[in-house]
């Protein structure tokens, strides 16, 4: 069984499903109402745990009663929490979500970890066969790169803690909207060039997802599919990507990746997917 590790946000998810985004001044009636944790590192551990995975997720929650919905959303999903934040009477992340029926689409509105600051556990952190980091909770992040045996970065946008975790990355998974200070509006080659780690994707929502391994390069076509929630979908796909990585190259691994997201986006709701994902 494969052992990840996910460092990074967890949040409470708010999901709304309407008929039509409200205007300003305007209300909208909902037609759907989900609550669920959420986080690029929470959503993927969960996406992992589904797929078979042993998945520990070191994160920030905290001592306020929202944070039990957090905890108790995680375990129930297979996913063991270690708290930074275990003292902390400070309300945890929260994320309104509207998602458009019929399209998927989604409007978010979000606090993230704002001005918390979290050290590391005095126990420090579990050894893992892989590494999961996506940024936030920046000394977390550290550590967990600096003591990762393989580790996948989660790079959806440019964070400054990302100077102190690239070097230390395997794979970096990127989305078409981040930008290295060192290019200002780079193509994906010079971006993957630019972050400098043995192996470098770029994703573009529904468009072919490009890769960079040394010399070698190439793309990955991804299959069309009705989408009907979008919320969440690259954390799936990161999820997936590291549970395939244990032993699979990256071109396979990317694949099945894409294949995971594309089931999160056929289904409404942040979790009733995960009864039509088999395990890998």
């Amino acid at each position: 069984m494969t052992h990840l590790l996910c460092a990074g946000l967890a949040t409470v998810d708010l999901l709304y499903q309407v008929d039509r985004i409200p205007r300003i001044d305007e209300k909208a009636q909902a037609t759907g109402f989900d609550v669920a944790a959420g986080g690029p590192a929470a959503n993927a551990a969960v996406t992992a745990a589904a797929l078979g995975a042993e998945v520990t997720l070191v994160t920030a929650i905290g001592a306020h009663p929202l944070g039990d919905l957090i905890r108790t959303d995680l375990h129930i999903h297979g996913v063991r929490v270690i708290d930074a934040a275990a003292g902390s009477t400070t309300p945890p992340p929260v994320s309104a979500i509207t998602v458009l029926s019929g399209t998927g689409q989604r409007t978010i509105v979000s606090r993230n970890a704002g001005e918390l600051l979290v050290r590391v556990p005095e126990k420090g952190l579990p050894d893992a066969d892989l590494t999961l980091v996506d940024g936030h909770h920046p000394a977390l992040a550290v550590a967990a790169a600096r003591s990762a045996r393989r580790l996948i970065v989660d790079a959806g946008t440019w964070r400054p803690v990302f100077t102190e975790i690239l070097p230390f990355a395997e794979v970096v998974a990127a989305s078409a909207a981040f930008r290295h200070p060192a290019e200002a509006a780079p193509t994906d080659e010079a971006l993957a060039t630019a972050i400098g780690a043995p192996h470098v994707l770029v994703t573009h929502g529904p468009d072919p997802i490009n890769w960079f391994s040394g010399s070698e390069a190439g793309a990955v076509e991804v299959r069309p599919v009705e989408a009907v929630d979008t919320t969440g979908a690259g954390d799936a796909f990161h999820g997936a990507l590291a549970v395939a990585l244990a032993d699979a190259g990256l071109p396979e691994a990317i694949c099945f990746a894409s294949r995971v997201a594309g089931v999160r986006v056929r289904h409404s709701g942040p979790r009733a997917w995960l009864a039509a994902l088999g395990r890998r």
